[in-house]
Parts: C-alpha cells; structure tokens; sequence
C-alpha cells in the first residue's frame, strides 16, 4: 500500500485510491502510519483526536474508527490489536515521508561530497514529495504535534538544495525565490546568507549589504540578538570581496570524467503563427506564463465548445513562451479521435523518454508516476495538456516545482489544480471572425464581398473552427465568388455538410463531445432543436422531454459542463437561463435524423411533443 503524509493524507491499494472521510480518520490513519509499524497506545490515538480533553466514550469512538479504517483499507493491510493499543501491518508500505527521508539524507551526503550532480537529483525529488503542508487534513491536535517538525525538516532540505544550487551557479535563477522566502522566513539566517551570497555574485553587493541590515535590525528587535556566525561570516565576505563562485563550479557538472547532458524535449506541434481573433487572450496567456513570484505554481486552463480555438491558442502561446522554458516543452492530447479518453499511461512513457529516461521495462504505472515527478523536479518546463476530460488523466502528468508551467485545454471545468487560472473561450464576434476568415481566404476576396463575408460570419456562429474550414474551401476555388458559399451554407440541412474539408469537419468535432454523455444527456441533446434559438429554462425542457424538473435540469448542466450548452444570464429569480449554438442544434437535428438516441422512448418522445409550442423564455436586448 501507499501511504502520503506530505500534505493531505491519503492511502492507496492496489484497486486506487481508498474513500477516506472526516478529519478523525484521516487522523487516526496519519498516527498508525507516523509509528511505522509499532505500537499505538489508546491514548496517543486519544490525544491525536482530542487533545486534552477526550469525550466519555473515548474507547468506543476509537473502536468505530479502527473498525471503519479496517474495513477501507480492505486486505491488503492489517489493523492488529494489542494489549493496549493498534498497529498498521502492511507488506511493503510506500510512505512519502520515508521516502522524503531517505533521499534527503542522500541528497546532504552528496551535498557534503561536494558531488553536486546527485545533491541536485535527490535534493530536488524530496522536496516534489510535498503537495502542500503536512498532515493537511487531520485534526488541529495531531497537526500541532507533528506539523512543526515536517515543515522543519522540509526547510532544512529547502536550504541544502539552494545551497547546492549556489555551488552549481544558478545564482541569478534563485534571487526572486531567496527572496520571496527571507520575506516569509525573516530570522531564518542561513536563508538570508544565501540570499546575500547570491545577489554578490549578481554585481549587487549593495543589496547583499542591505540585505543583512535588515536581518540585523529583524533578529534585534524581535528576538534582543545579534547575527550568529554564519549571517557575520557572510556580511564580512561580502565587504572583503570573498565570495566569488569557485572556478570551475556552474551548471557544467561532471560525473566521473563525462558531463551531465540533460535532454531538452521538444514535442509541440508546428507553429501556425495564426491566432487572429484571439491576440487578447494570447496577451494575456504569454503574460501569466512569465516566470512568476515563487509559492505560486503556474497552471492554466483553456475551455469552451468544441472548435472554439483551444488548442491552437494552447500551441501559439507556447511557442512564443519557449524562452521561459529552457529545459524543454511537453505536450500530449489526451483524447483519441473518437472523443475517448486516453490514459495517462499511455502518455507517461512518452513523457519519460523524452526527458532521458530509457529503461521502462516492466515498470509499474505508480513508478512512472514516480520517476516522471523525479524527473520534472526543479526543471523550467511547459507542458502542454491538449483535449483532457478529467483530473485523474491531467493529475498523474503535472509536473513538481514552481519552475513548470502547464497548459491544460479541455471541453469542461477541470480542478487541475489548486489556485489554476481558467480562460474561457468563446465563440468570436463579427469583427475578429472576419479577420479569421479574411487570413485564410485572403483579404482583397473577404473585403469585395463584406455582406457575404458577414452572412458566412454569421451562419458559423463565430466558431473559428467552421470559419477556417469555410476559408480553406475558398482558398482552394480562387473562382468560386463568397457570395455561393454563404448561399449554400443558408440551408440549415446542408450546412454541416459544407462545414468540412480534409481531416476538418464541424460534425466530427462536436461528435467527439458526446464521448461522455449520459443517455438522459443525449436525451437533452436530441431536445434542443426544439427549444428554439432563444434562451430557455430547464422547466422547458422538463415540458418537452416529459420529465421531472431536476431530471431535465441535471441533464442541460450535463451538456453544459460537455460545453455543448452555454448559460448566458439567469430568469428575474436567479434561476439559470440556457442557450445553444446554432451549429450544435443543428448537430443534434442530424443524431436525431439518424436515429442515435439510446432511449426509444425517450425519442418517441420527442417526435410526439414536435407539435407542442414549447415558447422559450427571451431575454430583453
């Protein structure tokens, strides 16, 4: 089993993730594991749970909780009881503090060995271990108890990693991070030390003398000390001139007699240089993507409809973020062209051999996970996350450290990760969709015929997936007025047809969004032709499908959330409002037609209600 401590408390069998609710057995969980297999007196679990003062029913709560974490935990560990306590057997647990240890205590032995290649590694994958402060989730007791010498040991291995940093030469990379963490740690001298030695070796010794002022006023005034002997030592080699980085030293490290030579991936698709329409949104992805204050991890999330511009805005800002990222650039699409999702083992393997890793044979999907995180720890990366439908596919992919960035797009809200930035897209207005139009067609033909250029604009709907396809149609037939091709997309019955060309097709990329719709969803979907252009509540709908109210509304916020249905204001009590692009109405009229439904009665339920006058709600303009 794993066991992780370093932020929430989590535990996983070989079936995934066990179902853990409640501070009090997370808590309970967290003691037995923090004993590593010995005995867990009655009163430490009680003192974990309460503190110092237990409820009368001590003994039978913590019976309720052993007995409940038992039977989570399932066979594949032991829950033993002695003569005045529990114990956690378990064959070969996986613990993240254990393994935190252990390759701390390599990476400072390294570290003194002055083999700085090694520090750099295991120093590194230490500190990814941690997802947030330590024993996250369990009672205030056990936090207090605990806490304090985690975050401690965590520190102390923060240090030896910047001062391994320091001995390779990253001086200019680690003044923004020193310094945002003297600012958090104040007294910390070592840290202030560091801080110093690397802003000397940036020409700064102004601000290394400063910076020791401050320190020397802080340690005064909170603490009534002076500056120990290392913050002294340092000030003095700063004033004499002494702490040049020895030759020989920086990032050229050598193992044996051969240099260290890191892979730099480069797995993005080719650049299209075009992402007219959108250079708003662009300015503000390639702003965010900068390298940020340290603490703040940059994550990204592109979503809206299929064919909205994702993954080309995705790729464009990558590319031109690709200074910002020496180390390399991953990218993945996580759906097959059917809309499915595809595993996040079947893209860790890729990652991994790109980095430089070569021998997976036989290796176990938590050891992929394992070695990429390693891997990825400290290194200033961009990956890029195309088509992702779920956490549990983005999860196992992010990489460790501040240093990375990742890119998501997806067709739903994705909880990527705590404090990620969303970026919603949405279906252009008529000014950016005829620049789309006139760059693929050309702007002398979209310019002599700017009525029938804005009727194409506006039978797209402002998709830039349907107004690349419509201008690569003209493109490939120079004789072919604009005026004909916004005759024959007026036909509603045709005009998926015409939205297609090559590989591209409007149809087929909204087909993929119904991947992972439910039949109740499909069921909406089949209903929204009949609701009209306006906007609509979920009691229309209720009254069109024959349904109860909540079960229509569920099924509308299934298709909101497939982006196949957008809410774009709320009724006079608050109560949301939908509304459906034209193009997907007209998607679902074909599945209609082609009978797709997985509920007989539920179309023959629609076909019987066509008649009914179902009136949408219209919002004032």
């Amino acid at each position: 089993m794993e066991f992780q401590l370093l932020g929430n408390v989590v535990a996983s069998n070989s079936r995934g993730r066990v179902a853990l609710a409640g501070a009090k057995i997370h808590t309970v969980l967290a003691t037995l594991v923090l004993a590593r297999g010995r005995m867990v007196s009655d009163g430490r679990l009680s003192s974990s749970l309460w503190g110092w003062n237990p409820p009368a029913t001590m003994n039978a709560q913590i019976y309720t909780y052993i007995s409940r974490l038992r039977g989570l935990l399932g066979d594949e560990a032991e829950l033993a009881r002695g003569q005045a306590g529990y114990v956690l057997h378990t064959d070969r647990p996986v613990i993240d503090l254990v393994e935190f240890e252990r390759l701390a205590g390599a990476g400072g032995e390294a570290l003194r060995q002055r083999r700085h290649a090694d520090a750099d590694r295991d120093l590194r994958a230490a500190l990814a271990l941690w997802r947030g402060p330590a024993l996250a989730n369990v009672t205030e007791f056990l936090a207090d108890e605990e806490r304090p010498r985690l975050e401690e040991a965590r520190a102390g291995v923060l240090e030896d990693r910047i001062e391994n940093d320091l001995a390779l030469g990253r001086h200019r990379q680690l003044v923004p991070e020193l310094t945002g963490l003297v600012n958090a740690y104040p007294v910390r001298e070592r840290l202030r030390a560091q801080l110093m030695t690397a802003l000397y070796r940036c020409d700064r010794q102004a601000d290394a003398l400063a910076v020791y002022q401050c320190g020397r006023r802080v340690l005064s005034d909170e603490l009534g000390v002076d500056p120990g002997s290392l913050l002294h030592n340092t000030y003095l080699a700063v004033l004499n001139g002494e702490l040049e980085l020895p030759a020989g030293a920086g990032e050229a490290v050598v193992l044996g007699s051969s240099p260290v030579r890191v892979p730099v991936p480069g797995m993005l698709p080719p650049d299209s240089h075009d992402v007219t329409g959108r250079q708003r949104e662009l300015a503000a992805l390639l702003d965010a993507l900068q390298p940020g204050a340290p603490g703040r991890p940059r994550r990204f999330l592109l979503t809206g409809m299929a064919g909205v511009g994702k993954s080309a805005l995705a790729v464009r800002a990558a590319h031109i973020a690709r200074p910002h990222f020496p180390d390399g650039q991953l990218h993945a699409d996580l759906a097959h062209p059917d809309g499915s999702p595809r595993s996040p083992q079947d893209v860790l393997p890729l990652f991994l051999r790109a980095l430089g890793e070569t021998d997976l044979q036989g290796a176990e999907p938590n050891d992929l996970v394992r070695r990429y995180r390693t891997l990825t720890s400290g290194r200033r990366l961009l990956v890029v996350l195309d088509n992702a439908s779920s956490e549990l596919q983005t999860e196992p992919l992010l990489p460790t450290g501040e240093e990375a960035a990742v890119i998501v797009t997806s067709r739903t809200h994705l909880a990527v990760t705590r404090g990620v930035r969303t970026m919603f897209l949405r279906p252009m207005p008529e000014d950016e969709a005829l620049a789309v139009l006139a760059a693929v067609a050309g702007p002398e033909r979209i310019a002599a015929e700017q009525d029938a250029a804005r009727r194409i604009v506006a039978l797209c709907g402002g998709l830039p997936l349907a107004l690349r396809i419509v201008g690569a149609r003209l493109a490939a037939r120079p004789h072919w007025p604009v005026r004909m091709l916004a005759r024959r997309l007026a036909d509603p019955a045709n005009r998926l047809q015409e939205l297609s060309v090559g590989e591209l097709s409007v149809a087929g990329r909204l087909r993929s969004s119904l991947a992972r719709l439910t039949p109740a969803g499909l069921a909406a979907l089949h209903g929204l032709p009949l609701l009209g252009d306006g906007h609509f509540r979920s009691d229309d709908a209720a009254a069109l499908l024959g349904w109860h109210a909540a079960d229509a509304e569920e099924a509308l916020e299934e298709l909101v959330d497939a982006r196949l249905l957008e809410v774009p204001a709320a009724d006079g009590h608050g109560f949301p409002l939908y509304r459906s692009h034209e193009l997907v109405r007209l998607f679902a009229a074909r599945l209609q037609a082609e009978d797709r439904i997985p509920e007989p009665a539920a179309s023959a339920r629609i076909t019987a209600l066509a008649a009914r006058s179902v009136q949408p709600c219209r919002v004032p303009a």
